[in-house]
């Protein structure tokens, strides 16, 4: 019964673990897709626009 009990904790982080990656990849797309894509696009634009503006007081 050593074996069982050796074996269970992999087993069961084994099983979460999957469970973990399903739910991850079933998130990705779907009708949430274009919100996080328009904010992630705007985090960019506005780090682009602060670092533009810093180079443009530097000069």
């Amino acid at each position: 019964m050593d074996y069982v009990s050796a074996l269970v904790p992999p087993v069961v982080m084994a099983v979460f673990f999957t469970g973990l990656i399903v739910t991850i990849v079933k998130s990705q797309g779907g009708a949430n897709k274009a919100k996080e894509d328009a904010v992630a696009d705007a985090a960019i634009a506005r780090a682009e626009n602060i670092r533009q503006a810093s180079r443009g007081t530097d000069a």
